[in-house]
């Protein structure tokens, strides 16, 4: 895993506190929940211009911090089915960004809260 290009990223969107971050588990774990921060955001029928312009860069940034993360080697199964897990969130963030109807964002959201719970559990 390439920790350093991810810290890389995330301060690309502004985001500081993750910068300083050494522990990979602690940061794959703030990933996560600014992921869920944005999706949950981005339900809001409220939000629009460049709040939600915010929160879909903030998604997909964190999307592919999580995917690159992952480990295929090591994680064998699990890093590939979390792979196709972040990839689900990553096209219903692209039909949110097209405003197409039928995103599942509330999906999206209860799958990463069982993650992120499964996450929490390890360490």
């Amino acid at each position: 895993m390439n920790y350093a290009f991810a810290r890389n990223q995330y301060k690309k969107s502004n985001n500081a506190a993750l910068s300083a971050l050494s522990d990979p588990h602690e940061m794959i774990r703030l990933t996560m929940k600014e992921l869920s921060r944005s999706l949950s955001a981005l339900q809001n029928d409220g939000i629009s211009g460049d709040r939600r312009k915010s929160y879909l860069s903030k998604a997909f940034t964190a999307i592919y911090i999580l995917q690159t993360s992952l480990d295929f080697e090591k994680g064998q199964e699990i890093a590939n089915n979390l792979f196709k897990l972040y990839e689900y969130v990553r096209i219903q963030l692209q039909k949110t960004m097209k405003n197409d109807v039928s995103a599942a964002l509330q999906v999206c959201s209860e799958i990463l809260q069982e993650i992120i719970d499964a996450w929490d559990n390890i360490k």
